[in-house]
């Protein structure tokens, strides 16, 4: 199944991205894509709903996630699906998860705030 995604990926960079705003009922006023992983991601949508189309990033120290339960495994955590968007994105909002509530909660709510300035100008 991953070698006939990576097939796919590589005939047409956006395929999978094309099939999720295609679908029935896709036509939506904001979507929040949760998964994105490769640039090729982030380029279509933003190709696609240019300026309405809001890129987040959200980080948290490897010391917070190692906390949280993660073990970085060779093989997964290094490959383009979980580290291509590492470097070389700019991203419109970075939100820091690293615990502390009430600074997420702030980050949170300035999200909000710039999707609900798009869906006024759409």
């Amino acid at each position: 199944m991953i070698r006939w995604g990576e097939e796919r990926r590589n005939q047409d960079p956006g395929y999978f991205c094309c099939l999720a705003t295609r679908c029935p009922g896709a036509q939506k006023p904001v979507w929040i894509i949760t998964d994105a992983r490769r640039k090729t991601d982030v380029q279509y949508f933003r190709d696609k709903y240019g300026t309405r189309a809001i890129s987040v990033r959200v980080e948290a120290q490897e010391e917070v996630r190692r906390k949280r339960g993660w073990v970085f495994t060779s093989g997964v955590d290094d490959a383009e699906s979980e580290c291509g968007l590492d470097e070389g994105v700019t991203w419109d909002v970075i939100i820091t998860n690293d615990g502390e509530h009430s600074h997420l909660m702030e980050q949170l709510d300035q999200l909000e705030h710039s999707i609900r300035g798009k869906q006024g100008k759409q």
